[in-house]
């Protein structure tokens, strides 16, 4: 500092400002460049890696979760084909509806206590997503068996809460196929090799507004 600002003259105040403002610009600038020196010579740059090697090193040291059991996806629509348990009716309607796109629901689940996730396939109606099958496949020594199956329409399965639940809906005649009478939902719980039915209900939809008989006076 005493070299940069020896020769100011006293009073003169605009030429201490410069001079005082000469000397902090070259300081800063010796100190970026020996910044860049100290990070090897590549700048700024040298910061992303450092920083996520600093981050991947307290990643490793925390313990790590063993991961949830994930199920391998299964191609459905093969399964069910090449099952020979599954109806020829069935098996027909599993066409597809718009190019490659067939009328299948799967969920993955533990219904069986197996080793891996069991798998429900619902097979639907193009047309109306009517259930024609519903059937249930558990992994055992690499191949899915199928160890349940629901073949009367309309029919639909689905996991809850470890139990598998089975509705089917019940038309009386002239019911159009969005409005049934009324359903049975079927609880099963998988005992030792099987599905157990567990207990059932029926439920009665109420009518339509305006469909009930008009009662006559008498008289």
């Amino acid at each position: 500092m005493r070299g940069l600002t020896g020769g100011r003259t006293p009073g003169d105040p605009g030429k201490n400002v410069q001079a005082t403002s000469t000397a902090v610009a070259v300081f800063v600038a010796l100190g970026v460049s020996l910044s860049g020196c100290g990070a090897g010579g590549t700048g700024a740059r040298d910061e992303g890696p450092a920083h996520a090697d600093a981050v991947g090193g307290a990643a490793s040291s925390s313990p790590v979760a063993s991961p949830s059991k994930v199920p391998d996806r299964v191609d459905a629509v093969r399964l069910v084909k090449a099952d020979p348990k599954v109806s020829a009716e069935v098996k027909r309607e599993l066409k597809p509806c718009v190019g490659d796109e067939y009328p299948v629901d799967v969920s993955y689940g533990e219904l069986t206590g197996g080793s891996a996730e069991d798998v429900v396939v619902n097979v639907l109606t193009c047309s109306d997503a009517v259930g024609v099958g519903s059937y249930v496949y558990r992994e055992k020594g690499g191949a899915y068996q199928n160890v349940f199956k629901a073949e009367e329409p309309p029919v639909y399965a689905e996991i809850d809460r470890g139990d598998l639940v089975v509705t089917n809906q019940v038309y009386e005649k002239g019911d159009p196929v969005s409005s049934p009478s009324s359903d049975n939902v079927i609880t099963y719980r998988w005992s030792s090799d099987r599905f157990t039915e567990a207990f059932r209900t029926h439920n009665d939809y109420s009518n339509s507004v305006g469909t009930a008989p008009t009662p006559v006076p008498e008289g």
